[in-house]
């Protein structure tokens, strides 16, 4: 669109009038119009941006980064996300505080909340644990704000949990709704979600759900592709299908990675770790049994080993579309012969798909944005309006 009227004019055919002042932590909580919503004002934030006009919205504020696993592209997406609409970035470094010293849940989220925003939190690592925290932290601002200890309650934006990864799968979703001109042109589309050998052991099992939980709504026909023994939740699963059988599209699940890509028009080939192994290591952590912990990996990745074969070739993509497929990751993949001697793709793949890819992680950013604010502004077309009028530059010229 070449003007925010557009991106107005699409938003006020939407109902998404429930997300103000509420927390975004599963895509599949969201109606199918709230999800356009949040791809509607991400676009429009970029074309603000892209346009050189200042979308701080506020003043004053704070943006909580709470992250209890590693990460890159998603921390710095949430801070940049937080700095576009004006609000400062705070980093918890729960090693740094009194978490180390057994503060609770309640008293972590109450105390780190004065004057917050917006809290995001990555928690992805423990089976059960992860989505449970974010609730229970939702649950113990809403109380403070209920008390008068909270003049508001921040919104919970989910940066990955055990269950989803909502950030990357609409970040994914939106780079192709831009690649195909619209999100009308996804259905019918093959998607292949599929496991790909990895050096390393106990990569989240939330993208590949996230995938198949959202890829699933818009008609695409979804195919998860992994070795026996490599499976995702089954409500997950049960999900997927039910979703497909209401959009119109279709899911399946095949252990043949060939079988994946026959003619797909897009592929996902992504490591995670086996379901059942995950919560395996969740009890082992629980009962502080490192000596089994380190057992267990090494168990997994041996068994990794047996399927070194699963791995995005020049000639897996042969058999795609037209030889054409677009390629997709989360990033950091696993590069045969850069980062690892064996990975998840080879070489000359990711090299093909590079700026493509670094343009599928870039919408990241605007849909953090977007997840913010429609959270805390009642009337978003109106707040688009007053930007584009307001005409501030963000940059001197």
């Amino acid at each position: 669109m070449n003007n925010i009227k557009g991106f107005i004019d699409k938003l006020n055919q939407l109902n998404y009038k429930s997300m103000y002042n509420n927390d975004f932590i599963l895509t599949w909580e969201k109606t199918f119009d709230e999800l356009q919503a949040v791809f509607t004002v991400a676009d429009a934030l970029r074309y603000l941006r892209e346009n050189n006009k200042s979308t701080r919205i506020f003043d004053s504020g704070l943006g909580i980064s709470l992250f209890r696993d590693n990460s890159t592209r998603t921390r710095f997406s949430f801070a940049s996300a937080c700095n576009l609409l004006g609000l400062e970035v705070q980093d918890l470094e729960e090693n740094k505080s009194q978490i180390a010293h057994g503060e609770t849940v309640r008293e972590t989220a109450n105390m780190i909340s004065f004057m917050a925003d917006v809290v995001g939190i990555r928690d992805d690592m423990y089976i059960g644990k992860g989505n449970k925290y974010m609730r229970d932290f939702s649950r113990y601002v809403k109380e403070g704000n209920d008390d008068g200890i909270l003049e508001q309650k921040p919104t919970i934006v989910n940066l990955q949990c055990d269950i989803d990864h909502p950030t990357q799968t609409m970040s994914d979703m939106l780079h192709l709704i831009n690649h195909y001109g619209g999100i009308e042109n996804l259905k019918g589309k093959k998607i292949a979600m599929t496991w790909a050998y990895s050096p390393s052991y106990g990569k989240p099992l939330s993208v590949p759900q996230g995938i198949i939980g959202l890829m699933t709504r818009m008609g695409m026909d979804v195919v998860l592709a992994h070795p026996e023994g490599y499976e995702v939740m089954s409500d997950i699963e049960e999900l997927a299908k039910s979703n497909a059988s209401k959009s119109g599209g279709s899911y399946r699940k095949t252990n043949s990675m060939k079988d994946a890509f026959r003619d797909a028009d897009i592929v996902y080939p992504k490591s995670w770790a086996p379901f059942n192994a995950m919560e395996k290591r969740t009890k082992l952590y629980g009962d502080r049994d490192f000596e089994k912990i380190d057992k267990l990996e090494q168990e997994l990745l041996n068994q990794n080993k047996e399927f070194r074969d699963w791995q995005c070739t020049k000639d897996m993509m042969k058999l795609t579309n037209n030889s054409e497929a677009l390629y997709m990751h989360c990033l950091p993949a696993d590069i045969t012969g850069v980062s690892c001697e064996y990975g998840e793709v080879e070489e000359e793949v990711f090299n093909k798909y590079r700026v493509p890819l670094y343009k599928q992680a870039s919408y990241k950013p605007y849909i953090i944005a977007s997840m913010i604010l429609l959270s805390k502004i009642k009337n978003p077309s109106e707040l688009l309006s007053k930007l584009d009028k307001r005409n501030v530059n963000r940059k001197f010229l």
